[in-house]
């Protein structure tokens, strides 16, 4: 399977407007972002779990990244709620689910295949001071690509260039790029060498970034 496979074109999608997809597992399901391949897959995607939901244990042969969008997360290691990043690179594994239900955004099989650091963040708790009305936290930075966090007040601009494509997550209030609204849901994947230019709405904005990646996009090892 292909969806939104070509990283030279920019893509939107607002995730909110499509429907949910069951997934192989009761009570999880999902909406695609981009995907290559099938059950295994370099993919990112919405997932959301019932009550009481799980999935079997696994392991992430090509490492796995995930915030919690809302509720509550939970495996062996412990409960990840609202606002938590976290990063399982390949060779880790575990028991996914939720007792109360969750939803959370994840990308599978994009990790250098040597990278062996585990963490989890409160993202809200790496802020940094705001600087032009943006409070940015970096969450993760390595020679292939960063990821940040960052609340944006309403009507800041929130601008940035990388030569690796920017992909950027709405997670609450929106912004305006390329004349488009993204709200609350709206996922953004800009091509190498495409710089970001966006204003916040009326209520601010608070996103997820990840730039420089693209180079590195290819099928999982299967």
């Amino acid at each position: 399977m292909e969806l939104n496979a070509d990283f030279s074109q920019r893509v939107v999608v607002h995730s909110d407007q499509l429907e949910w997809n069951a997934s192989p597992m009761p009570g999880v399901d999902r909406r695609m972002l981009d995907r290559i391949g099938g059950e295994v897959a370099r993919a990112t995607t919405i997932v959301r779990y019932a009550p009481e939901s799980k999935f079997s244990a696994h392991t992430h042969s090509g490492g796995e990244e995930f915030i919690v969008l809302d509720g509550v997360f939970q495996d062996e290691h412990g409960d990840f709620p609202e606002g938590t990043y976290v990063r399982n690179p390949p060779t880790t594994s575990h028991t996914p689910g939720s007792e109360q239900g969750c939803t959370i955004f994840v990308k599978l099989w994009q990790f250098d295949m040597e990278d062996r650091n585990q963490f989890r963040k409160n993202m809200a708790d790496e802020l940094a001071a705001p600087v032009d009305g943006v409070a940015t936290a970096q969450l993760h930075s390595d020679d292939r690509e960063t990821v940040t966090y960052s609340h944006i007040d309403a009507s800041a601009a929130f601008d940035m260039s990388d030569d690796g494509g920017i992909e950027m997550l709405v997670i609450a209030g929106s912004l305006t790029e390329g004349g488009e609204t993204l709200g609350k849901g709206a996922w953004l994947r800009l091509p190498e060498g495409k710089a970001l230019s966006a204003v916040a709405g009326a209520q601010g904005a608070k996103v997820w970034v990840k730039s420089g990646h693209l180079p590195h996009a290819k099928p999982p090892a299967v």
